[in-house]
């Protein structure tokens, strides 16, 4: 066979930036490695072979112990919606710290409602979408949710997805669909699982559009077999996020949420990763599918980084709420509070979302045309800037590429790239940077990845 040649791929070269952090001076890498192995959780991952302290941020970028610089391509986890350090949040948050750190719902202040009634103007019209229980992350907003729709419905059983994830608490670890995220302990209570939209990898085997949607059917056949026939709830996210990007065909949650209401549910999107015109085409990663929830529940970038959750739903289900007390310490405190309303002004006024579809649109381009020329890519999938790349060791059978997802990792690392990855093999990297990154931003990941891509295959060909 004739040996297939490529063009060489362009150099990746970290665009320039006028952000220069302060020289750093506290301990260094090994100094904190060991700090952490003797008083931290043995339970804790770390997203490298070699682990990377990093110290600083501006913008898109990070900086590590030793003054190195890398393009955040992960947004720390889906967490840094405006950028790192963003000066307008600094200022806001020194001005509160300085004013009032703590106080409970027991007590009024006018930062949580301000922040409430912003969000609510930002659901789409006629959703009445507008009464929001605060917490202090995406676990806590979930459990809250299912709370929610158990205490307004009086049923109990819940549908959940397959290979989706909703939080590592005990309550969540039960909706959470991969066995990689559970403990051998009781959870899942009353939840049903069900076949994802992962076209890729098809759990029935079939090709859409001539599947006729057998994955969102499912949904019905589970409630008919595997519960009372009536539900509490089903929940979802828009597109997959620990589970490999996988964003399911444009009619699933049409069929899903239709399914769900005859049978007496209320259906919640979790927008934890992908909410905040994160995906380009819309403020809300449900908007994308033409549906609009009953709960809604939000996290990671919508404090850019501060641990802040929220479950927001209507009032005629938000007032089932008052037969118990309940109550969340920390939850509606004004630092939080400014934080999040300052992150969501700051994605209005320098017009992120738009970004997200302009620089989110060009950078899956380069990845497309990646694919073509590298036999390692499988799929490409995602909206604006929530994308995945799953990687295979062999296109027809696709065979999960474990190892060299870690390898690429750690070798896009030297070169400046910091990006994730997840799906139940680890084998799909996932790009979910700050939405301010810019096009040479895109240029410089796409051609990182190629100069990676090129190697790992030359190595194997």
């Amino acid at each position: 066979m004739k040996p297939v040649t490529r063009p060489p791929p362009r150099r990746a070269e970290l665009p320039p930036t006028p952000h220069r952090p302060a020289p750093y001076d506290g301990p260094s890498r090994d100094q904190a490695l060991a700090l952490r192995r003797e008083y931290l959780t043995p339970a804790l991952l770390t997203l490298y072979r070699e682990p990377l302290c990093l110290v600083q941020g501006k913008m898109q970028y990070v900086w590590d112990d030793t003054g190195r610089r890398y393009l955040d391509a992960f947004g720390g986890i889906v967490t840094i919606s405006v950028g790192h350090a963003h000066d307008t949040i600094v200022e806001r948050i020194r001005d509160q710290v300085g004013k009032l750190c703590h106080t409970t719902t027991l007590y009024v202040h006018p930062a949580a409602g301000q922040y409430a009634k912003a969000l609510a103007d930002h659901f789409p019209d006629g959703s009445d979408l507008k009464v929001t229980t605060f917490t202090n992350s995406g676990s806590e907003a979930n459990e809250v949710a299912v709370l929610t729709a158990r205490v307004a419905t009086g049923r109990f059983d819940v549908i959940a997805l397959r290979n989706g994830y909703h939080g590592g608490m005990h309550a969540t670890m039960g909706l959470t669909g991969q066995g990689t995220w559970k403990y051998p302990v009781p959870q899942g209570f009353g939840v049903h699982h069900v076949a994802p939209g992962y076209c890729y990898r098809c759990p029935f085997g079939l090709t859409y559009p001539s599947c006729d949607l057998r994955c969102a059917h499912d949904v019905a056949e589970q409630i008919r077999f595997g519960s009372p026939g009536e539900i509490a709830c089903f929940i979802g996210e828009p597109i997959q996020g620990v589970g490999g990007v996988v964003d399911p065909p444009p009619e699933y949650f049409k069929i899903v949420y239709d399914i769900v209401r005859r049978h007496g549910g209320l259906c919640i999107a979790d927008e934890v990763q992908t909410g905040w015109g994160r995906t380009g085409d819309h403020f809300w990663g449900f908007e994308n599918y033409g549906v609009v929830p009953d709960i809604v529940t939000l996290a990671k970038g919508m404090a850019n980084g501060a641990p802040l959750g929220a479950c927001t739903t209507r009032p005629d289900v938000a007032q089932h709420m008052t037969q118990r007390l309940h109550f969340n310490t920390f939850a509606g405190n004004p630092v939080s509070m400014i934080q999040g309303l300052t992150t969501l002004e700051i994605i209005d006024a320098e017009g992120l979302q738009e970004n997200a579809r302009r620089v989110g649109g060009h950078l899956r381009d380069r990845l497309l045309e990646l694919q073509e020329r590298h036999p390692l890519i499988g799929d490409v999938r995602g909206k604006g800037l929530i994308l995945g790349v799953e990687l295979v060791d062999d296109r027809v059978p696709k065979s999960p590429a474990t190892a060299a997802t870690a390898d690429v990792l750690e070798m896009t690392k030297t070169r400046g790239l910091l990006l994730g990855k997840g799906g139940y093999d680890g084998n799909v990297l996932r790009i979910t940077p700050p939405m301010c990154i810019t096009r040479a931003d895109a240029d410089f990941l796409a051609d990182c990845l190629d100069e990676v891509l090129t190697e790992l295959e030359s190595r194997n060909p």
